[in-house]
Formats: C-alpha cells, structure tokens, sequence
C-alpha cells in the first residue's frame, strides 16, 4: 500500500474465538515481506478436504518511505483484513536466515512483527510454518522454485491460470497447510471432493493479484 490507506474499520466481534461445529472455520495465511506481503483467506468446514478461497491478494509499500511508515502500512492492511473476516487462525511463514542474503531475514522480520502485532490486537493464535514444510507439502520438494508453488496451488484450487503475484500463492499455500492441521478437520464426514474456489482477489491499497 502507498498512496491509499485502509478504509475505516467497521465494529466487529471478537475473534479467535471456536467456532460452533460445521460452521466453516476461517484462516488467514500470510507471506511476509517488506516490499510486497501475500495473503489468502481460506475457509474450511470441519471433515472436509476441499477448503475455498474467500480472499487473496498482496499488501504493497513504496521502498522510498521511511521503515516506520513501510510497517504502519503493513499493520493497516492486516488488522483491516481481520476486521473484515472472522479469522480463527492467522498462519505465517517461519523466520529463517540464508547467510548470502543475512538483510532479507532482517526485513522480513520486521515486516512478520507488524503481521505478528495485528494478529494479537485481534487476540488471535498465530502459527509459524517453515517455509521447506509448506513447499514439500504442496509440491513434494521442500526447496520448490516460485513458479513450481505457483503450479502447484493452480493445480490445488483448479485455477485457470497461476495465481500473481507469487507471493499469493506462497500465501494460499501456507493457509492450506494451516486448514489441514486444524484438530476440527477431522470432525464430521469427510469429503473426497477436490478443493475448489470461489474468491474475491484484491489488492489493498496498491495491490495487484490475477489468476485468483
């Protein structure tokens, strides 16, 4: 986001809370970045394999403006997506380092502490997933390339092209692993239905998103 600024939050419920049974659960998937951060919402009904998407889309910040600012942006986009859904998780790719690239950890993680700060505002557990899980989870390789996550969830949801930017698919990807993992799944009759989806895909403030 850079020029525009989150609507004005409506009054919503406290979240985090169970949801009552059969009633769709909903998470929130997140891939943390400065420059762009991903995200998708999935929801999930208890004994069913075939979660949909409700919304995707990327969180942008200009990288001529101070840190600060880059952080507010981030934070406003969030707590304006949780305000607006009923999330019962919030799921976040894991920190990690690669010593070539030892700046890219450090912005990542002040961009996953504005996710982490919104999500307990809205007193919401948060999940870290590791990047090489959610990837051999989805591909079968824990070091999959972009394009080969963004194949990967274009297969998962049947969608008629990859979803842009990467960074969704990243998002939809973690969101996935989060709603597969929910102790609810189990709960009811499973469904052998493939996932489909029915989404919105939006781009708060200045954000771009196709294929979703």
């Amino acid at each position: 986001m850079t020029a525009a600024r989150p609507r004005a939050r409506r009054a919503a419920a406290p979240l985090g809370r169970g949801s009552p049974i059969g009633t769709p659960r909903l998470f929130l998937g997140v891939d943390p970045g400065l420059n762009c951060t991903g995200y998708a919402i999935l929801a999930a009904s208890p004994g069913s394999f075939a979660p949909r998407v409700v919304d995707a889309g990327v969180i942008r910040t200009a990288a001529d403006r101070p840190l600060a600012e880059r952080l507010a942006e981030i934070d406003a986009g969030i707590r304006e997506i949780l305000a607006e859904h009923a999330v019962c998780l919030v799921a976040v790719e894991e920190l990690y380092a690669h010593y070539k690239h030892p700046r890219t950890a450090i912005l990542m993680g002040h961009a996953r502490g504005a996710i982490l700060l919104a999500a307990a505002r809205r007193g919401l557990s948060v999940a870290s997933l590791p990047a090489t899980a959610v990837k051999k989870t989805l591909t079968g390789n824990g070091h999959a390339s972009k394009i080969q996550m963004q194949r990967a969830i274009a297969s998962t949801f049947r969608l008629r092209r990859l979803p842009e930017p990467a960074d969704i698919a990243d998002a939809m990807a973690i969101a996935w692993c989060a709603a597969m993992n929910d102790p609810l799944r189990d709960e009811g009759r499973a469904s052998k239905t493939r996932p489909t989806i029915a989404a919105t895909s939006r781009d708060r403030g200045k954000r771009h998103a196709t294929g979703v």
